[in-house]
């Protein structure tokens, strides 16, 4: 897991470093995403998640969940087309564990219409690098 000023980035994900949505891909043809450590800091406190219920397909850009902070309401955008197969019920009732550890507290499990989609997006020291750029571009700062 890499640091960059300050925020975790595990290099073994996949990101939309834009809308800070991380992405994970499972051996059974799924993905999990959540909200990146740049994202749950600039949310502040998480303190309810509304996710699209299970069913419901998603084009990209499209949002899985709305999320509501002590500072801010909008979408978990899809990275992909999907369909969401699962939500996280833990994260659902308690949704400041997304600020406690944003990578386990996962909010979907996606069904890609095609995983070469998935696998397009960063990773690794792309990923680094994209990050530290949208880190420096907002002008962000871990306390």
């Amino acid at each position: 897991m890499a640091r960059i000023d300050g925020f975790l980035i595990p290099e073994d994900l996949r990101y939309d470093v834009e809308n800070h949505v991380w992405v994970k891909e499972l051996d059974d043809g799924t993905v999990l995403v959540g909200l990146d450590d740049v994202g749950q800091h600039l949310a502040r406190r998480i303190v309810f998640v509304k996710p699209q219920p299970p069913g419901t397909y998603v084009r990209k850009g499209e949002a899985v969940a709305m999320l509501e902070s002590v500072k801010w309401v909008g979408p978990l955008p899809s990275p992909v087309n999907a369909t969401i197969v699962e939500i996280n019920e833990e994260v659902v009732r308690r949704p400041v564990l997304i600020n406690r550890n944003p990578y386990n507290a996962w909010i979907a499990r996606l069904r890609p219409d095609d995983l070469a989609e998935v696998r397009r997006l960063p990773t690794g020291e792309d990923a680094l690098r994209l990050q530290l750029e949208d880190i420096r571009r907002r002008g962000v700062k871990k306390g």
